[in-house]
């Protein structure tokens, strides 16, 4: 079972990073580090990292197989240059 999801204002986790990293680790704590209140970054186990990795990983396979379908079925594919238009970069 994890510990509830903590909050720590970022000087406090420099002195306490190693309690930190262990709560993570042992006991599946996320900890929110903050500055001024507001979430800067997150200390997580590294099992959900990777899971989280994995996820994205899978999402991006699909995600290029779909593609790769479309342009088989005869889609023409966008060019990156009317792409960077369309976003506006």
């Amino acid at each position: 079972m994890s510990e509830p999801a903590a909050e720590l204002p970022i000087s406090d986790a420099r002195d306490s990073l190693a309690d930190v990293v262990s709560r993570a680790h042992y006991a599946g704590r996320i900890t929110y580090v903050t500055r001024r209140g507001r979430r800067l970054a997150a200390i997580v186990p590294a099992e959900l990292a990777e899971a989280i990795e994995r996820a994205e990983d899978a999402a991006d396979v699909s995600a290029a197989r779909d593609a790769l379908a479309r342009i088989d079925a005869g889609e023409i594919p966008v060019p990156l240059a009317d792409l960077r238009d369309e976003l506006g970069r």
